[in-house]
């Protein structure tokens, strides 16, 4: 039986659909049923994420903070981080969003943090040989931790706004000021061991304040110099049972943190991870998921970002290496790099809680005012500080200030990375990660090179496009924000007015009126799963 043709239709062309119209999938999508009890489960996540980074970095920055020092022959200590940040760029471009997706984040988290192991191991026979290569280990599980962490924090922060009745941005920044209060910490509990070790030993006794000469002293500070410092006395490694006893402790920190996320933490599933029909349950080919890092930096909103990003690796890199080296242990000597470190961290923690808290109260702006002016003091007075031991309490006040500085840009920043990219979380943080790591291989990267004076001056010019960059992002989102506002209003005085016009003609004016020009990036603002989240009441 042969068909017929119907020459009625025949040119006729196909019905398109009207511009800015979008399918409706939200009744499609699968649905993340939860109890307002649930929040407390949330809470107990949050603190089960945060305790395993805080005792993972224990081990991390113990032994980071102590590189430029302990391994300081012909640079190794400091390579060997510059290798970790290169790696990490590379990772960050490339792993974070196709690991994710294969893996989850649960278990990327669990497969990152065994990456540290051989970095800290390694330790023991340090060689350019063992150490650059486990530092690239590092750098290549770093990215997708990182990763994995901030969605998490970003996702559950979501539904727990939610369930409260919050706003998200609010809880979100919370959130990352919980963590980093514990992530922060780790820079005391890290810096207490190796500080406790190597002062208990024949390193602690065999170097003290009294013993530097006027003529080395005159070369520590904003003139110290790496190439020129070989044969100074404060900076000689310490006995080698005595690294040995630091490593051991660091390698049970990083199976105690594994342990912690493999046996405590919920899978993010749990939380609306890759239900079906969203975006994280996409099919996605292997090229596209590599691909994501490269389409996010299309964002105008993170190009933006991008300077402020990269001065927060490159302060951290200063304070963790240049600071220990040119003025603590050019001054003091190595075994008191921990102690002065340690004000550092317990600072930076207190603060990173404090400013996620009190955020709400007082918005973002006046806190990373705070932090801009905070950096600009300290990176000024220290090109002019000569320092000295008889006077150790301004070691600890500006290792306590920088501390200040660097908890507002963790906080601030990541939870702005988190409001204003939340459709697409993984690429946004890799791309942080990435920058991030770009300021470290920079800092790095001239450290054996520059002296210290000349690292304050590029401090100082990359934290001021930071700030520009900054201010840009903030007025062009409080503009748009103004215009959904309006937007809404308006929305609100036409539907009062057309109340008892048709269905098909109110159909038609909401379809038009939906469109409104000059605001960017609205789909990286709206995650669909704040859709999908169903409050039961019961």
């Amino acid at each position: 039986m042969t068909g017929f043709t119907n020459a009625g239709f025949e040119n006729d062309e196909p019905v398109k659909p009207k511009a800015g119209f979008e399918p409706d999938t939200a009744s499609l999508r699968e649905k993340v049923v939860l109890n307002p009890a649930e929040k407390w489960r949330i809470l107990k996540n949050i603190s089960i994420i945060s305790i395993a980074f805080m005792v993972q970095f224990t081990a991390f920055q113990g032994t980071a903070n102590l590189q430029s020092s302990i391994n300081s022959t012909d640079g190794l200590g400091t390579v060997s981080l510059s290798a970790i940040y290169a790696a990490l760029v590379v990772s960050c471009i490339f792993l974070p969003t196709l690991i994710i997706r294969k893996l989850t984040v649960k278990w990327t988290l669990v497969f990152s943090m065994l990456c540290y192991a051989p970095y800290i191991a390694f330790q023991l026979f340090p060689r350019f040989y063992t150490l650059v290569p486990a530092g690239i280990l590092v750098g290549m599980g770093a990215a997708p931790m990182w990763a994995s962490k901030a969605t998490y924090l970003t996702q559950v922060g979501q539904v727990y706004a939610k369930i409260t009745e919050q706003a998200v941005d609010a809880i979100i920044v919370r959130f990352f000021g919980f963590f980093f209060l514990a992530w922060q910490s780790a820079e005391l509990w890290g810096n207490l061991i190796s500080s406790l070790v190597l002062s208990s030993g024949a390193h602690g006794s065999g170097s003290s304040s009294g013993t530097i000469s006027e003529e080395d002293l005159q070369f520590c500070g904003a003139n110290f110099c790496t190439t020129g410092s070989s044969g100074h006395g404060n900076l000689e490694r310490p006995p080698e049972d005595e690294i040995f006893e630091i490593t051991m402790i660091y390698l049970s920190c990083i199976v105690a943190a594994v342990c912690i996320i493999a046996f405590f933490l919920d899978p993010l599933k749990r939380y609306g991870e890759q239900r079906k029909g969203s975006n994280s349950a996409a099919e996605l080919s292997g090229l596209q998921l590599l691909s994501a890092t490269f389409r996010q930096m299309k964002k105008p909103n993170l190009q933006l970002l991008i300077p402020i990003t990269v001065f927060i690796g490159m302060e951290q890199a200063f304070i963790g290496a240049d600071f220990t080296q040119a003025y603590v242990a050019c001054a003091l000597g190595v075994n008191k790099i921990g102690f002065v470190m340690i004000c550092f961290g317990v600072v930076n923690a207190l603060c990173s809680i404090l400013f996620g808290s009190v955020m709400k109260y007082i918005g973002r702006t006046p806190i990373i005012v705070l932090g801009a002016v905070v950096h600009f003091t300290l990176i000024t007075v220290e090109l002019f500080w000569r320092p000295n031991p008889d006077n150790p309490i301004i070691f600890y006040a500006m290792s306590g200030l920088w501390g200040v500085g660097d908890a507002v840009w963790q906080t601030q920043i990541n939870g702005l990375y988190g409001l204003l990219f939340r459709r697409n979380k993984e690429a946004a943080f890799s791309n942080y990660r990435l920058w991030e790591s770009a300021g470290f291989v920079i800092a790095y990267a001239y450290a054996t090179t520059l002296c210290t004076r000349m690292k304050l001056y590029i401090l100082l010019a990359v934290l001021t496009l930071g700030c520009i960059g900054y201010v840009i992002v903030e007025i062009l989102y409080r503009k748009k924000q103004r215009k959904v506002k309006k937007q809404e209003k308006l929305e609100a005085v036409e539907k009062e007015k057309e109340a008892a016009a048709a269905a098909a003609a109110a159909a038609l004016a909401a379809a038009e009126a939906a469109p409104f020009d000059g605001v960017e990036e609205t789909d990286d603002e709206l995650d669909d799963l704040e859709e999908d989240i169903v409050v039961t009441r019961l």
